[in-house]
């Protein structure tokens, strides 16, 4: 395969892989969800505790907060950006949570994502990722929509 071709097939798995986990969120599917996880990665998450150092804590993470989503629901997700380095990689997206009613706050935000990838025994695993959402310095609070 040239560089450029492997390239291509890289960013096409680490694409294929977000939108798996997205799809693992919206199906609340646990396992499905963490087995994108390298064990010792590193997670900066939008809410408590902040920083998550295992996948360990990182399934309680997801099993807490799951339940609070409705029986359906969908994402959407824009500008995403893949770098792809050898067996290193980096993802950056912008995504929200659709279909749930209006009122319902993670209908309200979008998250800014960006993931790091390395890629072991032929496959991608995330190994650090950082979701959040700006805020604005003259209120200090956070902004949820991306109109301002």
């Amino acid at each position: 395969m040239t560089t450029q071709t492997a390239k291509t097939h890289d960013k096409t798995q680490i694409r294929q892989l977000i939108s798996d986990q997205m799809s693992a969120i919206c199906a609340k599917d646990t396992d499905r969800i963490m087995s994108h996880y390298a064990n010792e990665a590193i997670i900066f998450d939008v809410k408590p505790p902040f920083q998550i150092k295992n996948t360990h804590q990182l399934r309680r993470v997801w099993e807490a907060c799951l339940p609070c989503f409705p029986n359906a629901f969908g994402t959407e997700m824009r500008d995403l950006g893949i770098f792809v380095s050898g067996d290193l990689a980096l993802a950056h997206w912008l995504w929200r949570f659709t279909g749930m009613e209006e009122d319902h706050p993670a209908m309200q935000t979008w998250v800014r994502s960006t993931a790091g990838y390395h890629r072991h025994q032929g496959r991608w695993q995330i190994v650090h990722e950082h979701c959040s959402v700006p805020f604005d310095p003259e209120t200090s609070k956070a902004v949820f929509s991306l109109e301002l």
